[in-house]
């Protein structure tokens, strides 16, 4: 099994037109400072390591940094982990734009050895851990399939739009669910997961991603 670090998991969804919030790795301060200035500022830093799936329970997510903060960023995160996580192998942190606003949801996918893949729908952040939310199907799935897992789920009215909130984008929604089907038929992925994929009234993006593959 190999464990995938966010920006390897974002490549295999942008394979998929699944789209993702843009960034790159940094190894350096500088080199952090030349990839958040061409993202525009803020930005968010992440630490990018296969040996750390839970990065901001360790302290390995800032958001929200500026121009001039870039550099003792990068140099606190990497000293922060470095103690907090002694031995993880750090390939660098990730420099990324950070997440648009909308709805916070979640996009899981499982490889169960009776069944195949199951995937899952639901809200997402602290949604899905408190309320267990969730609705489940066996790909591959098709458009109509996707649509009725987010009916399903109690907070759907959430996403639909209740007292005067604009509804998202819930097609965008659908076609990532379907998107990651595909991908289960295709790629060696025994768990992912997307968390959070922001929504909002035009589009979906991967904001997070984690992936234990086959190799």
């Amino acid at each position: 099994m190999k464990i995938l670090t966010e920006h390897e998991a974002k490549k295999v969804l942008s394979k998929y037109g699944i789209q993702v919030t843009q960034g790159s790795i940094a190894k350096s301060a500088d080199e952090a400072f030349r990839i958040a200035s061409g993202i525009g500022f803020p930005v968010a830093m992440k630490i990018s390591s296969p040996d750390i799936s839970h990065k901001s329970d360790v302290g390995g997510v800032v958001l929200d940094i500026k121009k001039e903060d870039v550099k003792a960023a990068y140099s606190d995160m990497i000293s922060r982990i470095s103690k907090a996580v002694p031995g993880a192998n750090i390939e660098g942190v990730l420099v990324q734009q950070m997440a648009p606003p909308g709805h916070e949801v979640i996009v899981g996918l499982k490889k169960d050895a009776q069944f195949g893949h199951a995937l899952m729908f639901g809200l997402g952040g602290i949604f899905v851990e408190i309320y267990k939310d969730v609705s489940f199907r066996v790909t591959p799935i098709d458009k109509k399939e996707a649509l009725e897992m987010i009916s399903e789920i109690k907070g759907s009215p959430i996403l639909k739009g209740i007292r005067g909130r604009k509804p998202v984008d819930v097609d965008a929604v659908a076609d990532v669910l379907v998107s990651v089907s595909e991908m289960a038929q295709k790629e060696n992925i025994v768990e992912l997961d997307i968390n959070p994929l922001i929504v909002g009234e035009n589009g979906a993006v991967a904001v997070d991603a984690r992936a234990m593959v086959e190799k």
